[in-house]
């Protein structure tokens, strides 16, 4: 089984990156579901239910969310009446829509978890580890393939969590700080890592944002918001997993990182 997992889709430029370039590397790589995070795919932070919508009819059979789940709050509104969004499992407060999900592909089934770190993160959440060790607990039929999307900040947090989990599910892929890392490789249990896939959106700033604003209030400490070009070069990032359908472990993990001329 081939799994295209997308970074952090930022934006209109990001999603225009999706609808430029999705098609070729599904060709290309002989994909059989796609996957992508797309907590900032509106305006930089949340999901609009169009932008959704938007991302599904351009070829992601999975949107996977954030710390920004809540910040589009029409999210509340279809989180519970689309199949292919997956908002973090390990919410303190009861919130619409499922935070691990399953999907028949070919006959194959997945299960694509969603979890945030609890590490240097804002957003207060329940344990990850203990979050994800319940939700494999009360499976009762376990998926073959299982996919983790670890939003977290910190890469330590993030490659211990993987460790924790080695063997038990296909992959724990890395989300939330836009950097593609080097470090993707296949556990000795068979799960695949990689502390972050990066992200898919503008290239010339900061985060997929315009640097000035961003200098600005991180470096000078003004009160501004973070603009958003919606033109520009942009940047794909992604990785390639290929999972064997029978044993659901991870065979290769490889990234993919396009910049645009």
């Amino acid at each position: 089984m081939r799994i295209l997992f997308i970074g952090d889709i930022v934006g209109r430029v990001g999603r225009r990156m999706i609808k430029d370039y999705l098609s070729t590397y599904v060709e290309k790589y002989n994909i059989d579901f796609v996957i992508a995070n797309g907590e900032n795919a509106s305006h930089g932070k949340g999901l609009l239910r169009h932008h959704y919508l938007e991302l599904i009819n351009s070829g992601i059979d999975c949107i996977t969310l954030g710390n920004h789940y809540d910040s589009k709050k029409d999210v509340r509104g279809y989180a519970d009446r689309v199949d292919r969004l997956v908002r973090p499992l390990n919410l303190i407060s009861e919130y619409p829509g499922e935070g691990s999900v399953v999907f028949d592909v070919n006959g194959v089934s997945i299960r694509i978890t969603n979890l945030l770190g609890s590490a240097f993160m804002k957003e207060a959440v329940n344990n990850p580890y203990y979050s994800l060790l319940e939700c494999l607990g009360e499976s009762e039929d376990p998926a073959t393939i299982h996919i983790v999307d670890f939003h977290a900040e910190a890469t330590g947090e993030k490659i211990c969590f993987a460790y924790a989990f080695d063997g038990k599910v296909s992959a724990v892929l890395g989300t939330h700080t836009h950097v593609q890392t080097r470090d993707y490789r296949i556990l000795d249990g068979g799960t695949a890592f990689i502390s972050d896939v990066g992200m898919t959106g503008y290239y010339d700033g900061a985060l997929g944002f315009d640097k000035d604003t961003v200098v600005s209030k991180l470096m000078y400490g003004n009160n501004v918001r973070f603009d958003i070009p919606n033109e520009g070069r942009g940047v794909f990032s992604a990785v390639v997993l290929d999972v064997d359908e029978l044993t659901g472990k991870c065979v290769e993990i490889f990234p993919i990182y396009q910049i645009e001329k």
